[in-house]
């Protein structure tokens, strides 16, 4: 065990618990104290589900209950994406560190005011972007660093599945109260697509499928960066699954195969230039593992989050360009 261990509540029995609540569990560093929602003995019910051994974690039916507790230094949130910005600002006030789980919220002034109290309170909130801590994407910065592919020109993302009948909630509302692809798994599109530049996208062209609900069940779009440097997404509940990403340089290119990468498999980066061409096994990782101990480290060592506020504001920026493109039907620009 470690010497210090950074103390959890987890709010809402959302189901990427599956994946959050046994990194909390197993992590050195971490140590989850109490589990809370608002549906009676669902959290009970989770917490039996995924860690019946831990007969010390409390389960409460009432979310104000956890945001009070105080053995709980640090609260993990998979909401609802329209209630993260409600529900990070409750726990902040009352001097809880947060991982928001993607999107951080639906607006620019929503992560703003999240900043500001978080400010306030002295409090460390990062935005979950769990893929990021897996080693493959090190390896590819790494490639790219050392010149491999030349300068980056265009990245093309692709996040989809079809949609399964008992996942129907995720597009039955509209795309303004937090509904459809591009605010459930189109945040990862935007993030890996402006991973790789140095700048932020200057405007946004998209196009999308709608439901009856108004939500989007397919989008894709383009960003420019400038100076002839595009990124192309797309996300859909439409298509057979896909989760990748590639970077396309003046030299050369790299593609990432599967980004969601599974913890019990190997992943695989292919690689290649006008002088050799290699494809790459990655040891296995568990990304959602590595995010909680990550956190818990930078909380308990007092260290800014590589995942940065700034960052959580630009891909909210991004987004919300693509969607007004959408709305609109015509190219968005980004203001500063």
């Amino acid at each position: 065990m470690a010497e210090k261990q950074l103390r959890w509540g987890i709010l809402g029995a959302a189901r990427v618990n599956e994946k959050l609540l046994p990194a909390i569990v197993e992590a050195a560093n971490a140590e989850l104290v109490a589990i809370a929602s608002r549906r009676p003995g669902a959290a009970a019910e989770i917490l039996q589900k995924l860690a019946p051994q831990e007969t010390a974690v409390e389960t409460l039916d009432d979310p104000e209950a956890l945001l009070s507790h105080p053995n709980i230094d640090a609260i993990y949130l998979p909401m609802s994406n329209e209630e993260h910005a409600e529900w990070a600002l409750k726990a902040i006030n009352h001097g809880k560190h947060v991982l928001i789980e993607k999107p951080m919220a639906l607006t620019v002034a929503d992560i703003d005011a999240i900043e500001a109290a978080a400010k306030a309170n002295n409090v460390t909130v990062m935005e979950g972007f769990m893929y990021i801590f897996h080693p493959q994407h090190d390896y590819v910065g790494q490639l790219i660093d050392d010149g491999k592919i030349g300068d980056v020109r265009t990245v093309k993302t692709a996040f989809a599945f079809p949609m399964k009948p008992a996942r129907m909630y995720r597009i039955d509302r509209d795309i303004n109260d937090g509904g459809g692809a591009m605010w459930d798994i189109g945040p990862y599109a935007i993030h890996t697509a402006r991973l790789w530049f140095d700048n932020e996208p200057v405007s946004a062209m998209a196009m999308a499928k709608l439901n009856d609900s108004g939500a989007d069940v397919s989008l894709s779009g383009v960003f420019d960066f400038t100076d002839g440097k595009f990124a192309h997404f797309e996300m859909s509940f439409e298509h057979a699954r896909r989760s990748e990403y590639e970077i396309i340089g003046t030299k050369g290119g790299i593609k990432c195969h599967t980004v969601w990468q599974p913890e019990t498999e190997e992943a695989t980066i292919s690689w290649w230039n006008d002088e050799e061409e290699q494809t790459v096994s990655i040891p296995k990782a568990n990304h959602f593992n590595l995010e909680i101990e990550y956190f818990s480290d930078c909380i308990l060592q007092g260290k800014a989050p590589k995942l940065t506020m700034a960052d959580a504001r630009n891909n909210c920026a991004a987004i919300c360009a693509a969607l007004a493109s959408v709305r609109e039907g015509t190219k968005i620009q980004l203001s500063d």
